[in-house]
């Protein structure tokens, strides 16, 4: 009868942990980055976002139920501290999350096709965020897009239209410019720092 190699399993154990441990710095880095892009699109009241790089990065790496982690953690940090619509914004973020995961894994998103793969992965998380948006907080946010949303509006086209054109365009722009980033953080960044496997 054969006796399980303990040296064996004490190794894989060990370098499950390893894994775990490098998984769980690269999703604080992820956060990091989403903090960092909120904070400069707040400042200078930019109409695009950029905080959801680190959420797209982690997506594109471990996939969907990784990719939802960031933002969920980053809403709580942002909405207690100088943005309390990151609380409300928090399922946006999960979703895109998600879709990314699912674009990376059956889709490919580099060179052109970070273009279609843009609008594949901001449309279900801007139906939600224009919904939000319109029924929550009358199409006023911290965003400096919102000054879009009140000409349109005045212009005649209505709140919830307004919203949704104005959130589709800046969505898609940060998007493009979030996976442009990522592509480029993922070649400067060893792929031994994020890699699953070793070796």
């Amino acid at each position: 009868m054969s006796r399980p190699n303990t040296a064996s399993a004490t190794s894989v154990a060990k370098e499950n942990n390893i894994i775990s441990v490098r998984k769980m710095c690269v999703i604080a880095l992820a956060i990091v980055l989403n903090v960092i892009g909120g904070h400069i699109a707040l400042l200078f009241h930019l109409p695009i976002y950029l905080d959801s790089i680190g959420t797209i990065m982690i997506a594109m790496l471990y996939g969907p139920v990784y990719g939802m982690l960031p933002p969920l953690l980053y809403g709580l940090v942002m909405g207690f501290s100088i943005d309390i619509y990151s609380l409300y914004y928090m399922p946006v973020g999960m979703i895109l999350g998600l879709t990314t995961g699912l674009a990376a894994r059956y889709f490919s998103l580099k060179g052109w096709r970070i273009i279609p793969g843009a609008l594949m992965i901001t449309i279900p998380g801007t139906i939600v965020s224009s919904i939000i948006t319109a029924v929550l907080f009358g199409g006023i946010t911290s965003s400096g897009s919102t000054i879009i949303v009140q000409l349109l509006n005045k212009a005649g086209l209505g709140l919830t239209a307004s919203v949704f054109v104005v959130q589709i365009m800046t969505d898609y722009l940060d998007r493009i410019l979030s996976l442009v980033l990522v592509a480029f953080l993922l070649r400067m960044i060893p792929r031994e720092l994020y890699s699953e496997q070793d070796g």
